[in-house]
């Protein structure tokens, strides 16, 4: 598959910048805590996230190989992992890694599941130690224990990740996946009028939704990672003017908010989404 490509083989692999700043003892098993970016054209892909949301670059080599870090306000918030040459013409693609307690104990429990491990567990130092699979509908997921906690759940800021939504053909069905791997609380999302919109929840708090893919023949299962912005109306036309294009027009969501998704130059997608009320996860039902 189109990741394995990028990675180093299983075991111990090379050190990766830390993802924060501090050893934070706190941890949320449960939580989006990473988001990387894989692509064959790492220097467009930078130039377009970083010129729409402001984000700076830290380019790190190792044994030849490089990561990029994306800081937002100098905090880490995403990294981008080069794909081989071989793999060029093929669409970027952002994979979110969710915290778990303990990865050996989580990673056994994907193949009951009809999931499928896409890259074995690797130990990256300052980082933790992360997979990552394919759920019972074919849609890429990380794994993550980290080796610095996670950070406190706090109010988003313009330029950090806000929300994860997954699309799949069969939203009750997968959701159920979720739960079993991940130790999610699953409920209907009361906020839509659809019947097979649903909730993911750990820590009394919702980490992600999982709503039906569009009606579309191209359509296929997959998590969207949605970026907050001060502006949707100007981060769109930045977005069109560093090479992008908008796939999914502004339409309203909850929280008297504005949601918009976005393709980038490489074939990325991520959405954006403009906050008129409180964006604080802890005053979310």
């Amino acid at each position: 598959m189109f990741l394995l490509g990028a990675l180093a083989p299983a075991g111990r692999a090379e050190p990766f910048p830390p993802l924060h700043a501090s050893v934070s003892a706190e941890h949320i098993p449960g939580k989006f805590v990473w988001v990387d970016l894989f692509t064959t054209d790492p220097v467009a892909a930078t130039k377009f996230y970083t010129g729409l949301f402001g984000w700076t670059a830290d380019v790190s080599t190792q044994n030849g190989k490089s990561y990029t870090t994306f800081r937002n306000a100098g905090r880490p918030v995403a990294g981008l992992a080069p794909r081989p040459a071989a793999k060029a013409g093929r669409p970027s693609r952002w994979i979110g890694y969710i915290a778990v307690a303990d990865l050996a104990t989580t990673l056994p429990r994907v193949l009951p599941a009809s999931g499928q491990v896409r890259a074995a567990a690797r130990e990256f130092p300052r980082r933790g130690t992360q997979a990552i699979i394919a759920d019972n509908e074919g849609a890429t997921v990380g794994l993550l224990q980290s080796g610095s906690g996670e950070a406190a759940d706090v109010e988003p800021a313009p330029g950090d990740w806000n929300w994860f939504v997954l699309y799949v053909k069969n939203p009750r069905v997968v959701a159920g996946f979720y739960r079993e791997i991940f130790g999610y609380d699953v409920a209907p999302d009361l906020r839509t009028e659809r019947n097979d919109d649903f909730l993911l929840s750990s820590g009394g708090l919702a980490r992600a939704g999982v709503v039906p893919l569009p009606i579309r023949d191209d359509a296929q299962s997959g998590w969207l990672g949605v970026v907050r912005v001060a502006n949707l109306d100007d981060a769109l036309r930045r977005a069109v003017a560093l090479g992008g294009e908008v796939s999914l027009p502004p339409r309203p969501v909850a929280y008297e908010s504005r949601f918009a998704i976005v393709g980038d130059p490489t074939g990325g997608s991520v959405g954006l989404v403009e906050y008129v009320d409180n964006a604080n996860p802890a005053n979310r039902p």
